[in-house]
C-alpha cells in the first residue's frame, strides 16, 4: 500500500469496493487530488471536538461548518471531511464523508503563508452542502478512529517531505563549501565547516532510518503510534536545524534569495506543526511510554 496520500490510504482500509472502484485509480495515477479536512478555526489538536454536523436528509447528508489549514482544500478532487452526525454523542458521533469537488457546493478560500508557497492550505466553508450517503466512509461514529488511523500515515508522509527538504539542505551546503573560496582556499577545507556538513549529514541519516521503520511498520500493518511520532518529530525538527545550519554556510548570501537556503529555512518551520505539532509529539511519545495521558 502506498502511504504517499493520507485519502488514498483511508478510502483502501475503510471504503466500500464502490468507493474503492470510483476513487482509488484516480487518486494513484494523480488525476485526483486528495484532501484530509479535519482542523476546525476552534478544532486543531483536540481533534474529537470537531464541530461541522452532518445531517441525515433522505439518500443523503448535508453538511455545515468550517474546515481551516487544509492542504489542498482549494484544489482537492475529493475531500475526506470529518463531521458530527450527533454533537451529544460527542467523539462516538464523528462520522468520514468524500465530498466531490464537482459534485458538492462549498466555498473555499487560500491562506497566505510564510513557506510551501508551491502547496496551498485553504479555508473550506460548508453551507447546507449536499452529498449522497453511499459518500459516506465507515459507519456512523467511525469518523474519529478513521482520522486518527490515517494520522500514522500522514506522519510518515511529513518525515518524508522533512528529509527530502534536509537532502537539499545537505547538497546546498557542500556544494557552496567546495565553490566558495576564502583566504585561498574552498571554505568546505575549514574545520568548523566540515564539522558543520558532517553533523548535517549524521541527522539527515538518522531521520530517514526512522521514517524507513515506521514505514515499513505501516506497510505491514504493525502498530506504530510511537514510532511514527519519533520519526514525525525528530525528522522535522532536524529539518529545521539542517536549514539553518545550511543558511549559515552560505553566510551573508545564505540570508538572501539569490540561494535557495533561505527558502529551505522557511518551508522546514511549517513541518514541525503539520500533523501535530512538534510539542504534540512529545506528549504523544510520553503516552506511549508511561501509559498516562497528557491530553485529559
Amino acid at each position: 500500500m502506498c502511504i504517499r496520500d493520507r485519502v488514498t490510504s483511508l478510502i483502501y482500509k475503510f471504503g466500500t469496493e464502490e468507493q474503492r472502484t470510483q476513487f482509488l485509480r484516480r487518486l494513484i495515477n494523480f488525476d485526483y487530488l486528495g484532501a484530509f479536512a479535519l482542523t476546525e478555526p476552534n478544532v486543531g489538536s483536540d481533534a474529537g471536538s470537531v464541530e461541522t454536523t452532518a445531517t441525515r436528509s433522505g439518500d443523503n447528508y448535508v453538511l455545515n461548518g468550517t474546515k481551516t489549514l487544509i492542504t489542498n482544500g482549494s484544489i482537492a478532487d475529493v475531500i475526506c471531511v470529518f463531521a458530527t452526525v450527533d454533537r451529544q454523542k460527542g467523539t462516538k458521533g464523528i462520522t468520514a464523508f468524500l465530498v466531490e469537488k464537482d459534485k458538492a457546493t462549498y466555498q473555499t478560500s487560500d491562506i497566505p503563508k510564510m513557506g510551501m508557497h508551491s502547496s496551498v492550505i485553504s479555508e473550506i466553508v460548508f453551507e447546507d452542502c449536499r452529498i449522497p450517503a453511499s459518500n459516506r466512509l465507515g459507519r456512523e461514529g467511525e469518523g474519529l478512529k478513521i482520522a486518527l488511523s490515517g494520522l500514522n500515515v500522514g506522519r510518515c508522509i511529513i518525515a518524508f517531505a522533512g528529509i527530502g527538504l534536509t537532502q537539499a539542505c545537505v547538497d546546498a551546503a557542500i556544494r557552496y563549501a567546495k565553490e566558495r573560496t576564502q583566504f585561498g582556499r574552498p571554505i568546505g577545507g575549514f574545520q568548523l565547516i566540515q564539522a558543520t556538513i558532517a553533523d548535517m549529514a549524521m541527522e539527515l541519516d538518522a531521520a530517514r532510518l526512522l521514517a524507513f521503520r515506521a514505514a515499513s511498520m505501516i506497510d505491514r500493518g504493525i502498530k506504530c503510534t510511537l514510532e511514527a511520532s519519533f520519526a514525525k518529530l525528530y525528522a522535522t525538527e532536524a529539518a529545521l536545524r539542517i536549514a539553518s545550519k545550511a543558511i549559515q554556510v552560505h553566510g551573508g548570501y545564505g540570508y538572501t534569495q539569490e540561494y535557495l537556503v533561505e527558502r529551505y529555512y522557511r518551508d522546514a518551520r511549517h513541518l514541525t506543526m503539520a500533523e501535530g505539532t512538534s510539542e504534540i509529539q512529545r506528549l504523544i511519545i510520553g503516552r506511549e511510554l508511561l501509559g498516562l495521558s497528557a491530553f485529559s
